[in-house]
């Protein structure tokens, strides 16, 4: 391999490993291998304003992908702006891979502007975070991060790349890294015991995260329900593992609150924890909310997840999919009578709620949506208080057809569409937010708007961090606090959030949508469109 500077194999690297885009916002420590970025025949830069919409980007765009996305911050201020993002990126597992520069090694000593020490920032947001500093390094620590990256359980990961250190020549061979096949089944023994726990239950129950979705066990986990007869519960639960309006799917339970959890669970004998970790709440219960004779089985490739916090009963390290269609089979053949009452249900989706005069406005937006953009759209939800009604209507059951927020930090819903849009530039991509949440990263409408991203956009405008006043009116009941008026911090409406003039500005063309007669108009519009477009729903 000839020499070249480590600036132009990085890209090298990055093609070897199917890489095409860095999204990012440039700065001068970068500044060497942006230089060469341009000069990469098929190889995309897309900025954004800010870090967090970056991250946001990437963050949408390897969730439509299910692959790695690359992303470029600045130095140590950059990383600052986008840590909550990768919070979300971290508890979600999407496998970012995170670059940013350094001054220097040669600086180290220095303790000079923007001096900081990165790996020790990242560390906590990241599955791995590490600083290269050697240019015949380079390269396996660039594969070394993309496989950490897009191992199962995935997650994003960081690294340091100091100036001087990719200034100087290296030989090092770009090869593409290895793609870990993490498909493992449980042994005969792990099966054994677990279907001999479901097989006797009489009031199962089954609790799921997207490890289903990873592993596309969607089609088995419905199988093994439907055998079980058993309600299936989303927990850390944000892509499509299984049809919502599957009649045995019981919505989600919550992040906030540990008592909800406790209720789903109360009286179940058996209890099958699939690609999940429990519970993903703000305020979890501290003791076990199970039955004390309750028998669980945890089905994940995350041992970490694996008895984390309540005792399990059948822990098994496994993939899934393969694991879910092995208990089919083993439980048909120890308890054959519920195979053939499981074929004798009616397991046809429900329908959907009609629209009728008092229906809200995001349900009448989101039928309206379902019925002029065809079975593929693809919706990025950050609606909040607002998603309930809008996944009533949407109904999802098509895998990689909707994306929840999740990890807890606002601002997803615009940068995550735009990401996704991006890689799926042929199917409407439609992305909810709210009014609190947009304004986190609202710059993205920008980038969408430069690079002709055709994402629509939903803002649910209710002029209220609405959640907080749900969640303060559980907090003064816990504490037998009478009820009075919100904290003005709640508030969003003094002055009022000009959506419509915020778009425009950032290039993006928008409407505001208040009556209820002008919700076919506005989606006809949106649809139509080509181009980004933005809507303001007032819902409140």
């Amino acid at each position: 391999m000839d020499a070249r500077p480590g600036k132009v194999a990085i890209f090298e690297q990055f093609a070897a490993d199917g890489i095409r885009h860095m999204f990012g916002n440039p700065g001068t420590v970068e500044q060497g291998f942006l230089d060469v970025l341009e000069t990469v025949p098929g190889f995309d830069y897309v900025m954004g304003l800010q870090e967090a919409v970056v991250v946001g980007i990437a963050d949408g765009y390897a969730r439509a992908t299910a692959g790695p996305a690359l992303v470029q911050l600045h130095s140590g201020v950059g990383l600052g702006n986008g840590i909550g993002m990768l919070y979300q990126a971290k508890r979600g597992h999407s496998p970012l891979v995170v670059v940013a520069g350094e001054s220097g090694v040669a600086y180290d000593a220095m303790d000079a502007q923007m001096a900081a020490d990165l790996v020790a920032m990242a560390r906590p947001v990241t599955k791995y975070a590490t600083r290269v500093v050697h240019p015949d390094s380079v390269l396996r620590v660039l594969r070394r991060a993309v496989k950490i990256a897009t191992t199962p359980p995935r997650g994003p990961v960081f690294v340091s790349l100091p100036m001087d250190v990719l200034d100087e020549l290296t030989e090092e061979p770009a090869v593409p890294g290895p793609r870990l096949d993490r498909a493992a089944a449980p042994t005969p023994a792990g099966v054994d015991r677990a279907a001999a726990v479901l097989a006797q239950a009489r009031k199962p129950i089954v609790l799921v995260g997207d490890g289903v979705s990873v592993s596309g066990a969607q089609a088995e986990l419905v199988a093994l329900a439907e055998l079980l007869g058993a309600p299936v519960w989303g927990v850390d639960d944000s892509e499509v593992n299984m049809d919502v309006a599957h009649p045995l799917h019981r919505g989600q339970l919550g992040h906030m609150f540990g008592a909800n959890s406790a209720r789903a669970v109360a009286d179940a004998d058996a209890v099958l924890v699939v690609g999940t970790y429990l519970f993903p709440e703000v305020f979890p219960n501290l003791t076990s909310p199970f039955r004390p004779d309750a028998q669980i089985v945890h089905v994940d490739l995350d041992d970490y997840e694996i008895g984390k916090n309540f005792p399990v009963d059948v822990p098994l390290v496994a993939d899934p999919k393969p694991t879910l269609r092995a208990l089919v089979d083993a439980i048909t053949d120890l308890a054959p009578e519920r195979a053939a009452r499981a074929a004798s249900v009616d397991h046809r989706r429900t329908p959907r709620p009609a629209i009728g005069p008092d229906s809200p406005m995001i349900e009448r937006f989101a039928a309206e949506l379902v019925d002029r953009a065809g079975d593929e759209l693809i919706v990025f939800d950050e609606a909040l208080t607002a998603s309930p009604g809008l996944v009533r209507q949407l109904r999802p059951h098509r895998p990689g057809s909707y994306h929840l927020t999740r990890g807890g930090s606002l601002g997803i819903g615009i940068p995550g569409a735009v990401g996704a849009k991006i890689a799926r530039p042929d199917a409407p991509v439609v992305g909810f937010t709210g009014d609190g949440g947009s304004m986190y990263t609202i710059q993205a409408l920008w980038t969408a708007a430069r690079y002709r991203v055709g994402a629509k956009f939903v803002i649910c405008d209710n002029q209220r961090y609405h959640l907080l006043d749900l969640n303060i009116e559980t907090y003064w009941r816990e504490r037998g606090i009478d009820a009075h008026a919100f904290p003005g911090g709640f508030d969003l409406g003094d002055p009022e959030l000009g959506f419509v003039k915020i778009a425009e500005g950032l290039g993006v063309p928008a409407i505001r949508v208040a009556r209820p007669g002008d919700v076919a108009e506005a989606v006809r519009t949106m649809l139509a469109h080509d181009g980004p477009f933005l809507v303001d729903l007032v819902t409140a």
